[in-house]
C-alpha cells in the first residue's frame, strides 16, 4: 500500500505598518532566521482563526486578517517536506507587553524593506521575500475566497 503524501498546511501573516513589516527572529535547525508570523494549522481550527492565534503567539500582537495575500507551494528539499502557505494581509489590533512569545522566538521586529533584503540569507524560505514583493505590488484577494464547511 503507497503511504498518503500530506503537504504541511501553514498560515502566515503580512502586516505593515508605516513602511515596515512585522517579522519574527525564531531559532531554526539552521540557525536564527526571519519569518513572517507563520505557522501550521491546528485540528479543528478555521485558516482565519490560526492566523490570528500563530500572529499573537509569535508577535504578541493582535492581528485581524482583511484580505487572503495568497496561496504558496514551496518544498524544502533539505527536509523533504512540501508545505501550502495560506498568507494574508490586515492590521495589528493591539499588543500585549506581558505575553510570552512562543518557544523559539527570539523577537519580533519591524523591518523596512530594504532591511528585509539585506538579511535575504537569513530568510526562513523564499516565501518571505516573495509575500513582500506580493503585497508591496497591491496583489489582494478576498476572505470570502475561503469556505470552512465544518464551522457550526
Amino acid at each position: 500500500m503507497t503511504e498518503i503524501w500530506k503537504p504541511h498546511v501553514v498560515v502566515a501573516a503580512v502586516i505593515e505598518a508605516d513602511g515596515r513589516f512585522l517579522l519574527v527572529e525564531e531559532h531554526t535547525e539552521a540557525g536564527l532566521r526571519f519569518n513572517q508570523p507563520a505557522g501550521h494549522l491546528e485540528a479543528g481550527e478555521t485558516l482565519i482563526d490560526a492566523v490570528r492565534r500563530e500572529v499573537f503567539e509569535e508577535t504578541a500582537h493582535h492581528f485581524e486578517p482583511e484580505a487572503l495575500l495568497g496561496i504558496y507551494r514551496w518544498h524544502a528539499r533539505e527536509r523533504d517536506r512540501t508545505y501550502l502557505r495560506f498568507a494574508f494581509v490586515g492590521q495589528v489590533t493591539g499588543y500585549d507587553p506581558t505575553a510570552r512569545l512562543d518557544h523559539g522566538i527570539l523577537r519580533a521586529a519591524w523591518m523596512t524593506p530594504e532591511e528585509i533584503r539585506a538579511a535575504s540569507a537569513r530568510h526562513r524560505s523564499p516565501l518571505v521575500a516573495r509575500c513582500i514583493e506580493d503585497y508591496r505590488s497591491g496583489r489582494r484577494y478576498p476572505l470570502e475566497l475561503l469556505h470552512d464547511l465544518s464551522a457550526g
